[in-house]
């Protein structure tokens, strides 16, 4: 059976379920193109008020494609770094940098954070592959 592309994923992390999704916004069309395209991931530790949303908007050596050459939920900048928001492996990546640098996923608060600051950590776990920091789904 399919998944809902709209019913919250589940990330299990160090003990801890986390809920995410995985949007792509941008604005109406302007003379026949999108602008502002951005993809947005949402994270919360189960069970508490508290958000986490890592956007990636696009801009001078970014990308944020909406598809076709490149899959939905690609992210990527000009150093070669580059992420699938839909793994649940750089989901894991981006939560342990997000963490990193300063966030509380216990505290019932919403905040908001470039995802570019966090793209060169992410994408260098995913490329090590950190064997210690398994991935579970349910």
């Amino acid at each position: 059976m399919p998944r809902r592309p709209k019913k919250p994923r589940q990330l299990v992390a160090d003990g801890h379920v986390y809920l995410w999704t995985l949007r792509h916004h941008h604005r109406p069309p302007q003379d026949g193109k999108s602008s502002d395209c951005r993809e947005t991931l949402t994270l919360q530790l189960a069970g508490t008020g508290g958000l986490l949303r890592i956007v990636f908007a696009e801009g001078p050596g970014r990308y944020v494609p909406g598809g076709l050459p490149t899959g939905s939920g690609d992210v990527g900048d000009a150093q070669g770094n580059s992420l699938n928001l839909h793994e649940p492996g750089s989901v894991r990546a981006l939560l342990d940098a997000a963490v990193a640098s300063g966030w509380q996923p216990q505290e019932p608060l919403t905040v908001e954070i470039d995802g570019w600051c966090l793209l060169e950590a992410a994408a260098a776990a995913r490329t090590e592959g950190t064997p210690n920091h398994p991935v579970q789904l349910h």
